[in-house]
């Protein structure tokens, strides 16, 4: 499976538990390995390149960090739409 594929899954996921529920970085990976059978390396750096390029973004809150969708403001605010 190729990591653009990884990243579709990564962010369909994403987008379902939008709303409902603060997603941890583990929380990600592991659901995409169950989902995928890929070890958690590739979907660590599948999800680390999404990152990286801004399609999602870690947020911290509440003492604990989570990474979710950018809101269509902050993608505006920094360029990327």
């Amino acid at each position: 499976m190729e990591q653009t594929e990884i990243q579709e899954k990564i962010f369909a996921y994403m987008q379902q538990m939008k709303g409902k529920k603060k997603l941890k970085e583990k929380d990600i990976i592991k659901k995409i390995m169950e989902d995928t059978s890929q070890d958690k390396d590739t979907v660590k750096k599948a999800l680390r390149a999404m990152i990286d390029v801004g399609k999602v973004m870690y947020s911290y809150g509440g003492g604990s960090s989570s990474v979710e969708i950018p809101s269509e403001e902050y993608l505006k605010e920094k360029g990327l739409i």
